[in-house]
């Protein structure tokens, strides 16, 4: 079996990285120029057996094709079912309206590290699905927060597969994720690591460089006591519905997870809600000083210097969009699109989805190509060019009058509001 093949059986691939890395190093000490894996430094791996606490996976040969199973009703008629699923993540305590009723017990840094690492638990359960559905399968998801604040999936598959399978998936699917240590708190407050030129970043009092992020994996690497940081996995609450194209059910569904086009994860807050924003705060304290990247500048809290480690950094003031408080920690895309659903990017999505306000507000002659413009700097001090918080507030009214427009010819048109009739929604 090939390693390949064995990767992707959920096998133990550290034996036949080893050999294959041992006949690359015989043919360099032939005299051979160059790295015969073709890279420039050796790959940094960690064995791909599963978890023991995770059940097994059932398999299907792969056949290339995107579309799922028909089936034939007993009127003669065939069909081709899809599928609509909502995955949520753990507990982290006891909620009520979506607020911990015990705001100590609850588990915010594991509910801070879950938003951080989501989008990679959503592409395992991607290629889970793939495995088991045995074809290309296709589709069209967002994600959203929950009241709670922690973000969960809503997901339009091409095809179907039994409820019992894909709650079999969600079950298996985990992602581990192999970083330093960052529990224990190296510098902190005036203490904190000084940048030398070039040696980075080191000890204020001992002078020691701190290891970088090479230096920090490698020690991981060494350790066969390690653990990873953090492992997350979804929650057991799964809702799987069957929905056929053409019906009043399907088109819902696409009218739901089209909203978030144009959506942000700070727009689903409750601003007169002072008990969710006391929340939202606790949140934001949880992630404050937890690692978003390689490169985020908390790691120099606990002791590593960040990957491409440079002046300036100071634990706790990561600028990276996971620690923006409208992201609640998740960094990731809203609207996920796999490249065969329809044959459009997300950009060309958001193109139609323009094309369709213009010409509910009777502006169908307005421009569309994105290319139709060219586009120049301004130099400072032109005449024309009105201050930034002028062309702020007149971007903020246009919107306003564009919006309030819309929801008019809504209405005029019996139109209903799906933000009322969200299939799928969990507390």
């Amino acid at each position: 079996m090939s390693r390949i093949a064995a990767e992707q059986a959920g096998e133990d691939t550290s034996d036949l990285d080893d050999v294959i890395t041992g006949i690359d190093q015989d043919i360099n000490d032939t005299g051979m120029r160059g790295n015969v894996l073709g890279r420039a430094v050796p790959k940094r791996h960690r064995s791909t057996r599963r978890r023991q606490d995770a059940p097994n996976l059932p398999k299907r040969k792969m056949a290339h094709t995107t579309l799922g199973r028909t089936f034939t009703g007993s009127d003669g008629k065939t069909y081709r079912p899809s599928l609509f699923v909502t995955l949520t993540l753990l507990s982290y305590g006891k909620v009520r309206n979506g607020v911990p009723v015990d705001p100590d017990a609850y588990d915010y840094r594991r509910a801070a590290r879950d938003a951080l690492h989501f989008p990679k638990l959503v592409d395992r359960f991607v290629q889970n699905l793939r495995r088991v559905a045995g074809y290309d399968v296709q589709y069209f998801a967002a994600v959203e927060p929950q009241k709670r604040l922690a973000p969960h999936l809503h997901m339009a598959i091409r095809g179907t597969l039994p409820r019992a399978e894909i709650k079999q998936i969600a079950a298996a699917t985990y992602h581990q994720v192999w970083w330093p240590a960052a529990d224990r708190i190296a510098f902190d407050g005036d203490h904190l690591p000084v940048w030398q030129d070039v040696a980075g970043y080191c000890d204020p009092a001992t002078g020691e460089v701190l290891p970088n992020w090479d230096e920090a994996l490698d020690q991981l690497d060494t350790d066969e006591a390690a653990e990873p940081l953090h492992v997350i996995r979804f929650g057991v609450q799964v809702d799987v519905q069957g929905v056929l194209a053409g019906t009043p059910d399907a088109d819902q569904c696409i009218r739901y997870l089209s909203k978030y086009l144009t959506k942000s994860i700070g727009d689903t807050l409750a601003p007169d809600d002072q008990a969710q924003r006391e929340h939202s705060g606790r949140m934001a304290d949880a992630l404050r000083f937890e690692p978003c990247t390689p490169g985020c500048p908390n790691w120099l809290r606990y002791g590593v210097q960040p990957k491409g480690a440079k002046p300036g950094m100071t634990p706790g003031r990561c600028h990276g969009k996971a620690h923006q408080p409208d992201h609640l920690g998740y960094a990731g895309r809203r609207v996920l699109v796999s490249r065969k659903w329809s044959n459009k990017t997300l950009a060309e999505h958001k193109q139609d989805r323009r094309t369709w306000v213009l010409e509910a507000l009777g502006q169908s002659d307005q421009p569309t190509d994105p290319h139709r413009y060219i586009w120049k700097p301004v130099p400072a001090g032109d005449a024309n060019l009105a201050p930034l918080a002028v062309r702020l507030l007149r971007s903020v009214h246009e919107r306003q009058r564009w919006r309030a427009h819309l929801d008019r010819l809504q209405a005029q048109a019996g139109g209903q509001d799906l933000s009322a009739t969200e299939p799928g929604r969990a507390a």
